[in-house]
């Protein structure tokens, strides 16, 4: 049977009336509670009259419902562990205006004497009649419930305990005054940062660079209540507002290896012999760009000569606001507005000091109605807008290309600059930032209703998201020039000749206006069979359309059979995304939480789904955009069919495509199968032990590869073959295998702590992003993709993380074993410390070279040969005998990702407490150390094996940085 939407719409308004009919024989009763001015999520409330009684908890705004009570008085009773209980006799009617209830916290000795020890505690009876059970009132649902899912496998919460409630700790806001609360709660609060308390940036020449002077300062400000108006709002909406101030300067030291004057005259000695290119043959192209490169600072090293402390700076101001009301029994509005606007200057090695400005709101609403005390619907629309704008050093001020006579590139006045100059030996490579102001905005509707019947919990529902991406910016206008001295034996001498070895640009179409519409329905079933066993259940179907631009200005390739053959076409011939929706995006998920042996502290989670990749489109229709006809991209090599200078590099090439990239029109969304198991169970000492297993296997992964290429030194197959463009396919898989254990111990005594470790494997033959160049993400050989499989770049095989808290005692004497003045100086500081300890991350080791018959560097892998690669010489941590240039005619047979990159450590340390100033004002002092030790931890090393950096690290993680926060709060 086949219905229009009209006719679904029809009949779910019908459905809608139909539920809500009955509801207009009783009036009902509804309610908020608070403490502090906050609600409280969790509050059991009881009405009852003659002999009926209800049960309802509150949701996580502090509301509750009984939308079907009759007319006339009712007793409602509220009750909270660790509260003053309430009851209050009320009177039910059509116009009876919601309730507002205020906790009141009981006395310490009062808690205490209703503390109830564990051991007697009775066990649940599972097989109590329903008569005996109140029933209660389910939270209010998620926005997706679906993505909650592991939220509902906990049965009976071995986890659950004081430390992880809302009330274990004092209340981000508010206060504990037994009085009247305030009408309004809020926080004034300064966030510090000076140089003076910070380590130096660590050098990697070893050179003494004086640290530059910087702070960092954030302002924060806070305030929410209920917005009441004597005579004409008297139960007005609760509110929150919260506005951060800040203003950064961030110091960084910044290394190179840069020409020194002899190198500038043409007189230098290269790897293996030295080199001298008469001053009449230096190009004048050259000589301009080489006025961008400062001097040497420092000598006595071949690997660096340059290092110069740099300071950016970054002001953000961020606004954040919520609002909820109810409006009857049946209706409650809430939302929120966010603003943020983050303006930084970076300064470069070169001293290009580039600006960016970045502003962004997001802003949301939702209706949540109350059909019957079982059926509750969400309704919501959320828009968000994000507009950034790049502003280069050189835009609108020198036009450094055409002033040095090279030619082909962008001459707008927004792309002014030099092109980037990419050297093979480790010199440093010249570079800035592109211009662009780009828009970007999503406008989304959701909806989701609740059921709840019995010991089922059913939610379903669907979201519509249409995202707008408007760009004005080039892909790459200004051009790109490799070097790798093919020309001359050596790349510097190369670059003074003004011969590169390959060349890149793209530009055009600067404009573009990008249109993409997602669309999702799930529904979930989180059913409690019984109090030992609970099954999470559902399904989810996701799909997002392809990216259409909205006047066709997309480009690919029609493909002959073979790779033979290669035509532009364009979406204004086809209208539409040319490429093949995939709406196959659907998404089983379940997961059980079961206890063995009812009454034990044991339990066992599991669970299976399956998620789909729907975000690839926008990387893929960036470089759609930027091709011929409409636009001019190329990625040339220097041959005798295509002599390449700095003066005219940037020329349609009569062997290679003018387009730089296709995709399948086939292509297909990837996804990953999820499945995980693990068990729990409580020791002696307050601790929970859990051991886990996790899987993830991952199908149609994004593959590249260059088709009709070949190895250096080989005969060229096909003459004829287009080449020149990367290819994207859906062929890749991945795989990965996880054990974790965990042992915490829960707040006891003022001390909790958490130790994890696990241990990963994860293997892939995609083209993931994270290998540094953009080039390694295209595989070596396009013939043979099986020798791209090898270790995932977040491949970390083992992981060991500890946090550890402690808290010093409360009370008169503090608990610290010290009396009078000392034992109110030492209590209730919190001292919290974090560790992470890490294997390093696999890396690829590269050849720079061009790949024959195309521009494209990055790709190629040199041969290893068999040395010990971590025996390194001193001063390197890899041994650059262990690579050599691969066999002429052959590609090499370095695996990819084989290095294994620097291990990880962190240590970071915070130390806080409470000052109690008066009832209603608090006040916290913190500071916050990371790198505590100072500790020397590298990010990656250099792994370009013709490079004079090869086997040394890239750059070094943050040393030790204080911070101090200090937060009044009333």
């Amino acid at each position: 049977m086949h219905f229009s939407r009209a006719s679904f719409a029809g009949q779910r308004l019908i459905l809608i009336i139909a539920l809500a009919v009955p509801q207009l024989r009783a009036a009902g009763h509804r309610g908020q509670v608070e403490f502090g001015g906050l609600p409280v999520p969790g509050v059991t409330v009881t009405v009852s009259s003659d002999s009926q009684t209800f049960a309802a908890t509150t949701d996580e705004r502090g509301m509750y419902a009984f939308p079907d009570l009759p007319d006339g008085a009712w007793n409602v009773r509220i009750t909270m562990q660790c509260f003053a209980p309430i009851a209050q006799d009320v009177l039910v009617a059509n116009d009876a205006p919601a309730s507002h209830w205020a906790l009141k916290l009981l006395p310490l000795d009062q808690i205490k004497a209703a503390a109830i020890p564990m051991a007697a505690l009775p066990h649940p009876d599972p097989v109590a009649p329903p008569a005996e059970r109140p029933a209660e009132r389910p939270a209010a649902p998620p926005d997706e419930l679906t993505e909650k899912a592991a939220d509902g496998l906990l049965v009976n919460g071995t986890e659950n305990n004081g430390a992880s409630t809302p009330f274990a700790l004092g209340p981000a806001f508010g206060n504990s005054r037994l009085g009247s609360p305030n009408l309004f709660t809020g926080g004034l609060g300064v966030i510090l940062e000076n140089s003076a308390l910070d380590a130096r940036p660590f050098s990697l020449t070893g050179q003494d660079t004086p640290k530059p002077a910087y702070n960092h300062i954030r302002a924060v400000a806070t305030l929410g209540g209920v917005m009441k108006i004597p005579r004409i709002m008297p139960h007005g909406p609760n509110f929150f507002v919260a506005y951060q101030w800040t203003r950064n300067r961030d110091a960084a030291t910044q290394t190179g290896l840069v020409p020194d004057a002899l190198m500038r005259n043409g007189e230098f000695t290269g790897p293996g012999q030295a080199f001298n290119v008469p001053p009449s043959l230096i190009s004048p192209q050259a000589r301009a760009l080489l006025n961008l490169y400062p001097l040497p600072n420092f000598t006595g090293s071949s690997r660096y000569n340059y290092q110069v402390g740099t300071v950016d700076a970054v002001h953000q101001d961020a606004l954040q606001s919520r609002l909820n009301k109810t409006i009857d029994n049946h209706n409650q509005l809430y939302g929120g507005f966010a603003f943020q606007s983050t303006r930084s200057d970076t300064p470069n090695l070169f001293g290009f000091q580039d600006a960016s400005d970045i502003t962004g709101i997001d802003t949301n609403i939702h209706w949540q109605h109350t059909f019957r005390s079982h059926l509750y619907g969400d309704l919501g629309y959320q828009f968000s807008r994000l507009a950034t704008r790049a502003m280069p050093y050189f835009e609108n001020r020198v036009n450094i290309s055409a002033n040095a006579g090279i030619t082909g590139n962008d001459q707008d006045p927004m792309n002014w600059g030099p092109p980037s100059l990419v050297f093979a030996s480790g010199i440093t490579p010249l570079t800035d930032a592109q211009a662009a102001f780009n828009r970007n905005q999503t406008s989304a509707l959701s909806d989701s209703i609740l059921w709840s019947h019995g010991r089922h919990n059913v939610t379903f529902g669907g979201d519509y998201r249409r995202l707008e991406f408007n760009y004005l910016s080039q892909q790459d206008p200004r051009g790109t020039f490799t070097f790798t001295g093919a020309a001359a034996g050596y790349d510097f001498a190369d670059f003074l000749l003004g011969i590169p070895d390959a060349s890149a640009i793209a530009f055009g179409n600067a404009d573009k206006y990008f249109r993409e519409s997602s669309y999702d329905a799930y529904v979930t079933d989180d059913w409690r069979i019984n109090p030992e066993l609970t099954v999470n259940a559902g399904v989810r179907w996701e799909y997002s359309a392809p990216i259409t631009e909205l006047q066709g200005r997309l480009v690919n390739l029609d493909i002959a059979p073979g790779f033979a053959a290669a035509v532009p076409v364009t979406a204004q011939q086809r209208p539409g995304s040319l490429i093949h929706p995939d709406k196959h995006g659907i998404e089983p998920r379940v997961g059980i939480a079961w206890r063995p042996v009812s009454g034990t502290p044991l339990v066992v989670r599991a669970g299976y789904g399956v998620e789909y990749n729907t975000s690839v489109y926008q990387t893929i229709a960036l470089q759609m955009a930027q091709q011929a006809p409409l636009s001019k991209s190329l990625s040339v090599q220097n041959s005798a069919l295509d002599p390449l200078t700095l003066a005219s590099g940037f020329n349609v090439s009569p062997a290679t495509t003018p387009d730089t990239f296709a995709i399948d029109p086939n292509f297909r969304i990837g996804y990953a199968q999820n499945w995980n198991l693990s068990v729990q169970r409580d020791l002696p000492g307050s601790l929970v032990v859990t051991a886990t297993y996790l899987g993830i296997k991952g199908t149609r992964g994004v593959q590249q590869f260059l088709p009709n290429t070949y190895p250096a030194g080989a005969p060229d197959p096909c003459p004829a073959c287009p080449r020149g463009f990367a290819y994207m396919a859906s062929n890749g898989n991945s795989t990965r295998e996880s054990g974790q254990v965990q042992v915490r111990r829960r707040l006891h005594s003022g001390f909790t702590a958490t130790a994890q470790y696990a241990y990963a494997k994860s293997i892939d033959d995609a083209a993931l992003a994270g290998r540094g160049q953009s080039a390694a993400l295209i595989a070596q050989n396009w013939l043979d993709l099986r020798a791209e499989r090898g270790l995932s770049v977040f491949d970390q095989r083992h992981l060991l993380t500890a946090q550890v808290q402690y808290t010093t005692g409360m009370g008169a004497g503090g608990g610290v074993l010290l009396s009078g003045w000392q034992g109110a100086l030492f209590k209730e500081w919190t001292v919290a410390t974090t560790i992470t300890a890490g294997s390093g991350l696999p890396l690829t080791p590269i050849y720079l070279a061009a790949v024959a018959g195309t521009g494209v560097t990055g790709s190629i892998r040199p041969d290893y040969t068999g040395a010990p690669l971590y025996a390194a010489p001193a001063g390197l941590f890899l041994n650059p005998a262990a690579y050599a240039a691969p066999a002429l005619g052959q590609w090499g047979d370095a695996g990819r990702d084989s290095i294994t990159g620097p291990a990880q450590l962190a240590f970071n340390l915070s130390l806080g407490r409470t000052f109690r100033l008066r009832d209603r004002f608090h006040m916290d002092l913190r500071f916050d150390s990371t790198n505590a030790l100072n500790h020397v931890t590298f990010t990656s090393w250099n792994t370009t094996v013709t490079s004079a950096q090869f086997g040394l690290p890239v750059a070094a993680n943050t040393m030790r940085q204080v911070q101090a926060t200090l937060r009044l709060r009333f």
